[in-house]
This record gives structure tokens, C-alpha cells and sequence, in this order.
């Protein structure tokens, strides 16, 4: 009996031990933005799935395959020469929505991993749009101990950059700035 209590006990702290030492955990970050423009102008910026390049400074250009069906596919080539290749997953017109998966990223480029994004334009105020912009991702860095560019607050810096250039952008191209 005082084998099986000494057992337990070791594995118990055995398993304490192994929780402790975890990898990444699931990051969330979440942008809004009102725009003094009606939510369906606003939607008609954003709506085709392959026009990113069109409202996002951080997009050079883009191809894109497959329309706004569930499925579609888009690579955004990046200033610098890289890409990121992203699948559609849902897109709701009437809801004015559309989700998103990052299928393919260098982590220089954005340190994320498993990113799952949802853009929607609703009714502000006065007659605007509130555009909220949501994601949640992993950092590229998988393991335990990541380089400072490839931990959690790099990964939440960089999609937050992301969401608020783009936005920023999107403002201005709504309200024909």
C-alpha cells in the first residue's frame, strides 16, 4: 500500500512538473474602427475576399482563386518580396463577415502559427460602420523558450500593427479621404 501512495505521490509531482513546462497558449486580439461612411460602403470595400491590396498598406498585391466561396485561396505578396497565403473559411454578405486562416506565413513576416481571423462591418453611430477585426493565433515559435521576435508579444504586436495600418487605411478609402 505505501508503494502505491509513494507512486501516485512521484507521478503526481511528475505531472505537476511536465503542466509547468507548457508551449505557447492562444493569443486573442481584437481592432475596431468607426467609419463615417454607411456599412454597405464600407462592405463594398472589403467584401471580395481576393482586393485586400485595395484597403491594406501592408499588401503589395495579390492573386486570389475561387471568388468569395468557402475554400477561396489568396497570396499577399508583401513590400519586401514575401508572401502570405490565406484560405476563405466562411463569408456571410448578409452579415457582412467573412473568416479567414493564415495557411502559410514566414514568421518574420507576422510570428503567428494556426491563425483564424473574422473581419465585419456593422452600424456605428450616426450613420457609420464600426469594422471590428478579430484573431486568434499561437506564435510561430512552438516550443518552450522563444526568441524575443517570436514569443507571445511579438506575435500580438505584430497582428495589432497589422489590424491598425489596415483599418487606418480602410477609414480613409471609405470616407473617399
Amino acid at each position: 500500500m505505501r508503494v502505491i501512495v509513494a507512486l501516485t505521490a512521484c507521478s503526481g509531482l511528475l505531472w505537476s512538473g511536465l503542466s509547468a513546462a507548457h508551449g505557447p497558449s492562444r493569443q486573442k486580439v481584437e481592432e475596431k474602427i468607426d467609419i463615417a461612411a454607411p456599412p454597405a460602403a464600407v462592405w463594398d470595400v472589403i467584401k471580395d475576399f481576393g482586393t485586400m491590396h485595395t484597403w491594406c498598406p501592408k499588401v503589395a498585391s495579390e492573386t486570389s482563386q475561387g471568388g468569395n466561396e468557402k475554400g477561396a485561396t489568396r497570396e499577399l505578396k508583401l513590400p519586401n518580396g514575401h508572401s502570405i497565403k490565406e484560405e476563405l473559411k466562411s463569408y456571410d454578405a448578409t452579415k457582412m463577415s467573412y473568416s479567414y486562416k493564415i495557411n502559410e506565413v514566414d514568421p518574420a513576416d507576422i510570428p503567428v502559427a494556426n491563425y483564424s481571423s473574422t473581419i465585419e462591418v456593422k452600424e456605428g453611430a450616426a450613420g457609420g460602420s464600426t469594422v471590428e477585426w478579430s484573431g486568434a493565433f499561437y506564435r510561430s515559435f512552438m516550443t518552450n523558450n522563444p526568441p524575443p521576435d517570436q514569443n507571445e508579444e511579438a506575435a500580438i504586436k505584430a497582428v495589432t500593427g497589422l489590424y491598425t495600418e489596415c483599418l487606418g487605411k480602410l477609414k480613409s478609402v471609405a470616407e473617399g479621404k
